[in-house]
């Protein structure tokens, strides 16, 4: 009898966290203060954004490209000679 009285008090204690953070969560003062936040978000990114310094690109012609061609004489190794 008192198992069941414990589980019956679990019970309610789930079901009511679980309403009254749904009535929470979908209210009206949550999506305003949520929906202001994200507005308040974007405008910090874009007033950062202004203020990051452009830097100049020194990358240009970095890259050397060198021609070879796969034709050339490789040295044949042979694995008993190199013991010797």
């Amino acid at each position: 009898m008192l198992k069941e009285i414990k589980y019956l008090i679990f019970l309610l204690f789930i079901s009511f966290f679980i309403f009254f953070t749904g009535k929470y969560y979908f209210s009206d003062n949550n999506k305003k203060n949520s929906f202001r936040s994200l507005s308040n978000i974007d405008k910090k990114i874009d007033i950062y954004s202004e203020k990051l310094p452009v830097l100049e690109n020194d990358t240009k012609d970095i890259i050397q490209y060198v021609e070879k061609s796969n034709k050339d004489k490789k040295k044949k190794f042979n694995f008993w000679k190199l013991l010797d």
